[in-house]
């Protein structure tokens, strides 16, 4: 399978496996995986969180490693990429308050 071109929206305190994980098995095999965060340029990265069960009767959330992002967010030009990548934890709750995300959601 040929390399596809995939885009990762990320933001602060995206969750830390859902971001590094992904992001380097897609490299990995073989894609080309740009990341990007609205506000924020190629070179910059974005915080994680680890969420853990660590005995509690619920998860704690601890600080996580720098993400870092390889594009620009205001490059994005959502119809080269194949396929896109939102990862969960903090940063979906305020992604979704951007109306370019919300576009670039929509087109996928």
């Amino acid at each position: 399978m040929a390399g596809k071109q995939i885009l990762m929206l990320v933001g602060d305190f995206v969750e830390d496996y859902e971001a590094m994980v992904p992001f380097q098995i897609l490299t990995m095999v073989g894609h080309d995986v740009h990341t990007v965060c609205p506000g924020k340029k190629a070179g910059e990265s974005v915080k994680t969180a680890i969420h853990d069960f660590d005995g509690a009767q619920t998860y704690s959330e601890k600080p996580g490693h720098n993400f870092a992002l390889t594009h620009s967010f205001e490059e994005v030009d959502e119809t080269t990429y194949d396929a896109l990548v939102v990862p969960g934890g903090r940063s979906p709750e305020y992604l979704r308050l951007n109306s370019r995300v919300i576009e670039i959601v929509q087109y996928f």
